[in-house]
């Protein structure tokens, strides 16, 4: 038996709701799981913000496996524990024991990469595990909260190592995703269908991360057991007016992103991806501006929407707005316009 399962039965293929943020990704995690080692995803890196189900999913192909085949040796740790591990290992004189349980996997699942920067020797001893196995073709799937060439204080050749297979992100659930979601973990939970108003009020108001779709159903199943209530919308709307949001939040990003580019007549799809034609970069910083200003979202967040920009690409954008609009009235009119539209 490994010593580093540690798998969450609960994270399956089968229970990870699909839409059309993580479409691609799943399906190559499916591919994975189907043939570990025998695709050309090798490695196969899933990256995206906090609470996206990147775990869930990294999790969900060790069980597949184990399933299908119980004497695979699927060896599932996180980026952290491997590097506390690794040090224990050298205080204790002890890490060819320790680099013998991945050497010796035959998947190698490990979750937050981002965590080995700047720690050389912790990078040095992975590079080895990593060639190892992949000349064994033995699979490795890693996940990160960016793209493998965008974390600072990584080896290059290890950055070249997990460009080798397919990097592909998640991004944060669209709206009917997120009802999907609710809709699956209320019936989970309590067998629970409730009316359209109620999930469409909480996707509404909750748009940046999966995780917290999950904690807010948590507290409304835990809420209406204690008190004896039905869930209503009222009661809903109580329990979310604490939950660090004000009026602006009910304005989406997607919906933002939307009013935007009909406004300039691009196709909106052009915003998320990394187009640079003059007029979709301008669509884009206008887009992003108006995300900042009428939405409580994050610069973290808000950059992830956008085809997982980082927060240098947000702050820019929205300086360069804030100068048009004290030089040039068409643009301020314009962005009044489309605020307009969204309320």
């Amino acid at each position: 038996m490994d010593i580093y399962p540690k798998l969450n039965k609960s994270f399956t293929l089968n229970n990870f709701v699909v839409g059309s943020n993580n479409e691609f990704a799943t399906s190559a995690a499916k591919a994975v799981a189907q043939s570990p080692g025998a695709t050309k995803f090798n490695p196969l890196l899933i990256y995206g913000g906090v609470g996206l189900g990147k775990t869930h999913l990294l999790q969900s192909i060790g069980n597949f496996i184990l399933s299908s085949n119980p004497q695979k040796n699927v060896t599932y740790i996180t980026s952290e524990e491997f590097y506390i591990g690794f040090i224990d290992a050298i205080k204790n004189n002890s890490t060819q024991k320790f680099t013998s349980v991945f050497r010796s996997s035959d998947v190698l699942l490990m979750d937050d990469i981002q965590f080995f920067s700047g720690k050389e020797s912790t990078q040095e001893e992975f590079f080895h595990i990593f060639n190892t196995l992949h000349q064994s073709r033995k699979q490795i799937v890693l996940t990160s909260d960016l793209p493998p060439a965008s974390i600072k204080g990584l080896q290059d050749r290890l950055i070249s190592r997990f460009q080798w297979g397919l990097s592909v992100d998640i991004q944060p659930p669209n709206q009917e995703t997120r009802i999907a979601i609710l809709k699956k973990k209320f019936a989970e939970n309590e067998n629970m269908n409730l009316p359209p108003e109620i999930l469409y009020y909480i996707a509404e108001n909750i748009s940046s991360n999966i995780r917290e779709l999950e904690g807010v159903v948590i507290r409304l199943l835990a809420f209406a057991s204690i008190v004896q209530k039905d869930i209503t919308l009222d009661l809903v709307k109580d329990l979310l007016k604490n939950n660090e949001k004000t009026e602006k939040s009910k304005i989406s990003i997607d919906e933002i992103m939307e009013k935007t580019a009909k406004f300039y007549k691009i196709p909106v799809n052009n915003i998320r991806e990394k187009n640079r034609r003059k007029e979709v970069a301008f669509c884009r910083q206008v887009a992003m501006y108006i995300s900042k200003t009428a939405t409580n979202s994050s610069l973290k967040t808000i950059g992830l929407n956008f085809g997982g920009r980082d927060h240098s690409t947000v702050i820019h954008a929205i300086q360069q707005i804030e100068e048009l609009i004290k030089t040039d009235k068409s643009v301020a009119k314009d962005i009044d316009y489309i605020v307009s539209s969204l309320k």
